[in-house]
């Protein structure tokens, strides 16, 4: 046997149901990219930890993802351990604290917590995605952001450690947080409802639902806004100028990056199956077999276009994965 059938035969008597060569774009919204050498659902904590510490033995690059719903991966894959976290228990505490596990998907928070009235996750209806991956990136929408709920959050940090972080440890920020700027692992949190009524909450949660369907490219494969929207400050004032009409609180005043795209002419544009969709523009499409490598190009030839037109160098909000 290589050296790739003696790890993953470790592997396997370590952890039950890894596999090899597994597509990723099967488990991403943007239905791109190649294989992971080896791939692992942890559907516990202990077996996610497991796997990073074999991952280590064997000096294997890890990967640990969720939804895959933020994620770009490589036209070749990923060469070492990637492990889907897929624990997915939460409960109602005392005092109106829903506490889950990082695995569970935003949808099924958000319906869970308006059938039982409570208030602070309806902003997210339709909102894809893990409970985790909100976490690290800061989710937010329709005003919302996951930091406002937030109690507590149980991490794993680089070495191992377990870390257990109040809201201000978690160094919340715009589409950010401490958990993306050092790339810790969420693995559970405590979140804090108040009690609101049903039916109000369900309309909420419904009609932003309904807008996402309506204004995103939700038929075609993708990965959520590609750039991060413009703080008004970062804009030149003949630019801000420009945008007056468009400016929007986000929690801050912004200028959604999709109307900068949209001036400068680069809605619909192309590049081999990838597109800059022509229903939201702060979204690229994968019109059916997209590479990873198109994506890029595009993302590349807007960036370079909106510092060319505007100034503005736009910021990246999905990930990219590739160590090939």
């Amino acid at each position: 046997m290589g050296v790739k059938d003696n790890i993953f035969e470790a592997l396997r008597k370590e952890l039950p149901g890894v596999k090899r060569n597994v597509l990723l774009k099967y488990h991403t919204t943007f239905k791109i990219g190649g294989p992971a050498n080896y791939f692992f659902i942890a559907k516990e904590r202990e077996l996610l930890l497991k796997g990073i510490r074999l991952a280590k033995q064997y000096k294997l690059p890890v990967f640990v993802m969720g939804g895959g719903s933020n994620l770009l991966v490589s036209d070749k894959g990923f060469s070492g351990l990637v492990i889907k976290i897929q624990f997915t228990k939460w409960d109602l505490a005392q005092d109106d604290i829903i506490v889950s596990e990082a695995g569970v998907m935003m949808k099924d928070l958000v319906s869970a917590s308006v059938k039982q009235g409570l208030a602070g996750l309806e902003w997210a209806g339709g909102l894809p995605g893990t409970l985790g991956g909100a976490i690290r990136g800061n989710a937010g929408a329709f005003g919302g952001e996951i930091k406002d709920s937030v109690v507590e959050v149980l991490a794993l940090d680089n070495k191992l450690t377990l870390k257990k972080l109040s809201n201000k440890q978690c160094k919340f920020s715009y589409r950010s947080s401490i958990f993306k700027e050092k790339n810790w692992m969420v693995l559970f949190a405590k979140l804090q409802g108040k009690k609101g009524d049903k039916k109000n909450l369900a309309a909420i949660a419904s009609s932003h639902i309904n807008y996402r369907k309506e204004k995103h490219p939700l038929e075609y494969p993708n990965a959520g806004s590609v750039f991060k929207n413009v703080d008004v400050k970062k804009l030149s004032p003949k630019v801000q100028m420009l945008f007056l009409d468009k400016v929007k609180k986000d929690p801050f005043p912004i200028v959604p990056s999709a109307w900068l795209i949209i001036g400068a002419g680069l809605t619909g544009k192309k590049i081999g199956r990838a597109q800059i969709s022509q229903k939201h523009s702060n979204y690229i499409v994968n019109l059916g077999g997209a590479t990873a490598k198109e994506v890029l190009a595009l993302i590349d030839f807007a960036k370079k276009t909106i510092k060319k037109k505007y100034g503005v160098v736009l910021e990246q909000e999905i990930q990219y994965l590739n160590n090939n």
